[in-house]
């Protein structure tokens, strides 16, 4: 599906260091949007800002830190004023080893978690009232491991909240 009258809009993109996030970042910003573009390291955001043009703007956060994703929601508020978010891609993410559970430590389990979902959970009430604003949408990267359970627990959970998630925001 290509969409049309994107181009002005207001975007707010998590994960832009690498990757998905990277890659829809620089997509976005050559069809004519105004990305920002979140990314979790200083070095990430320059290269990015390196391959793209001046329309794209980098702010650093870290998902997993309430006081960084607070501070990125204000700086979005102020760039965004009343035209609001077009929209918001959740894409930060990461992972462990798919091995068996008991090889895996809690610390595994939380900090997958944390990234994929809770700090998804995080941004998106956060920038809400921003994609309100504008009547934008939610985009919430998961996976097949969302709907589908195999070895290394902590991946497939975070993914099927994310599912579960996104349901409750339809």
């Amino acid at each position: 599906m290509i969409l049309d009258n994107i181009t002005g809009k207001y975007v707010f993109i998590t994960g832009c260091d690498t990757g998905f996030g990277n890659l829809l970042a620089k997509q976005l910003d050559k069809r004519g949007m105004k990305v920002l573009a979140a990314c979790l390291t200083e070095d990430g955001a320059e290269n990015l800002k390196k391959e793209t043009s001046s329309r794209l703007q980098t702010i650093i956060l870290d998902v997993t830190d309430s006081k960084s994703v607070s501070s990125a929601a204000e700086r979005v508020s102020k760039i965004v004023g009343n035209e609001g978010l077009w929209g918001l891609v959740n894409n930060a993410g990461c992972m462990t080893a798919f091995t068996p559970n008991e090889w895996q430590k809690k610390e595994d389990f939380v900090k997958v978690i944390n990234v994929n979902l809770i700090g998804m959970i995080d941004v998106t009430l956060h920038l809400l009232p921003l994609v309100r604003k504008a009547q934008g949408r939610i985009v919430n990267v998961s996976s097949v491991f969302g709907r589908l359970s195999t070895v290394g627990g902590a991946y497939c959970m975070s993914k099927y909240g994310v599912e579960a998630f996104s349901d409750t925001l339809r």
